[in-house]
């Protein structure tokens, strides 16, 4: 009489099954040791940089940072909490960066030239969105706004900075040349945003060169 055949295998409930283990798809996506904050700050990163921040939903930030709707409650409070990190984030990158240029940098000048270095050199990466602080003003017009008081916090940095330079340049008239390179600066942005290109940020810190040359 023939043995009878074992039956097949099965998988179900066994610990030591070596069949591949299935993954989420959200877990596929999750980058180790990313905190739930970290996703959500990288995901505002991305978004609003690039498609603006009204335009993109919560529903549309949770997905892309792979976490639970509570996640971005519990930890921002609300979107527009959220934003307010963002900007913060950005802000502290920024003042890092020019930091780090300042020291290189031969003098006052240089320093202020500096600024439209770096808004050359992060354009493509950005988009050529222009810039990230008068996009968010735009979308949130009200100065008593939490977004919009982030926003002024870097304007007045950007401010101390011109002055700073300004009168270690010795300028006549540190506060209406420092109007100047502002309008120079946010025009530079401004026109990459619709041109595309970094070439008004070129143009405007060649102006910006001239105007210090002549102060000089």
């Amino acid at each position: 009489m023939p043995a009878p055949r074992p039956s097949p295998r099965s998988h179900r409930g066994n610990p030591h099954s070596d069949r591949p283990r299935t993954v989420g798809a959200r877990e596929q996506v999750r980058q180790p040791g990313s905190s739930p904050a970290d996703r959500l700050l990288g995901a505002a990163r991305r978004l609003f940089a690039l498609e603006g921040i009204r335009a993109v939903g919560i529903e549309r930030i949770i997905a892309e940072a792979n976490v639970a709707r509570a996640s971005l409650y519990q930890t921002f409070g609300s979107k527009d909490g959220l934003v307010v990190a963002y900007l913060n984030e950005q802000d502290a990158a920024d003042r890092a960066a020019w930091q780090a240029a300042a020291q290189k940098a031969a003098g006052p000048a240089q320093r202020i030239l500096a600024l439209f270095d770096l808004a050359i050199a992060s354009a493509p990466g950005r988009g050529y969105r222009g810039c990230l602080y008068l996009n968010a003003a735009t979308e949130f017009p009200d100065p008593q706004h939490p977004i919009s008081k982030a926003v002024a916090q870097h304007r007045t940095w950007l401010r101390e900075i011109l002055l700073t330079e300004l009168n270690a340049a010795g300028a006549a008239d540190p506060e209406g040349d420092a109007d100047m390179v502002q309008v120079l600066y946010d025009g530079g942005l401004a026109g990459s945003k619709f041109s595309h290109c970094d070439a008004p940020i070129r143009v405007a810190r060649h102006r910006t060169e001239l105007l210090l040359l002549a102060k000089g």
